[in-house]
Parts: structure tokens; sequence; C-alpha cells
């Protein structure tokens, strides 16, 4: 059964704040997934800990974020196996490339899948972020 554009971005949104949490320990309070042709992108709001933020807030803070940056990025890189094989499960397309980045200043991070096709999709209605109030 082929899914909505929705279901699929749902999904998607659920597969990576249970790899956030379970990987990198902590979820985000906001994920949202956009499915794009042969693209998925996925914006996370407030994933940084608290001791990421205070460092982020020291006097060098150049050098606390650089260090958050390249931190967070490679904890990523070295699970992206399992992100990108639950993406795939979900789309039933493979991954082509990742790439991500993350604001030291928002707390927030975006994640682009590209895919080896356009995913197929049945028209339906969009739904919105998915949202988890009282996330640590």
């Amino acid at each position: 059964m082929q899914r909505t554009r929705g279901q699929l971005e749902s999904e998607i949104c659920e597969a990576i704040i249970k790899f956030e949490k379970e990987y990198m320990g902590r979820g985000p309070l906001e994920a949202r997934a956009y499915v794009l042709d042969d693209m998925v992108l996925v914006r996370l709001k407030q994933v940084l800990t608290q001791a990421e933020l205070k460092l982020a807030e020291t006097t060098d803070r150049r050098d606390g974020r650089e260090l958050i940056k390249r931190v967070r990025i490679t904890l990523l890189e070295q699970g992206r196996p399992l992100l990108e094989r639950a993406v795939e499960e979900i789309l039933g397309v493979k991954i082509r490339s990742l790439h991500t980045d993350i604001s030291t200043i928002t707390g927030e991070r975006v994640i682009l899948f590209s895919l080896e096709s356009p995913v197929a999709t049945v028209q339906g209605r969009r739904r919105e972020s998915r949202r988890f109030a009282g996330e640590p």
C-alpha cells in the first residue's frame, strides 16, 4: 500500500526522534520532515543538552561551539548506517548522501537526505510538525 507524503514525513520524524534519543541521548522538542522529490529535509529544534548550551556560552564561545559541532557531526557519522537504514525502510528508496549541520546558537539541526530516485506517494493532506512537549 502506497502512503501519503504526510504519512511518510510523520514516520521519518518518529524514526529520527528515536535515533536521536537512543543514539545521541536526547531527542528534539520539535521535528519536521519534508519529502521533496528525491530529497528529504529534516529540521530538529532544541537538540542540544544543557551542558552543550553552557559550553556554547563560555568565554571562548567560538572554540566551544566548534567543539559541539565536531562532536555532534562525528556522532551522527558513526550512527549514519542506522539512520540511513531506518529512512530507506520507510521510503523504499536508497539514500545517495546525507548532509547535516547544527546551530549552537539556536539548538537547531538540519539533516538533508539525497535519494537515488524520487519518492512515490499518493495524494493526501500534509501533516504539520510533530511536537513533543516535556522532552528533557
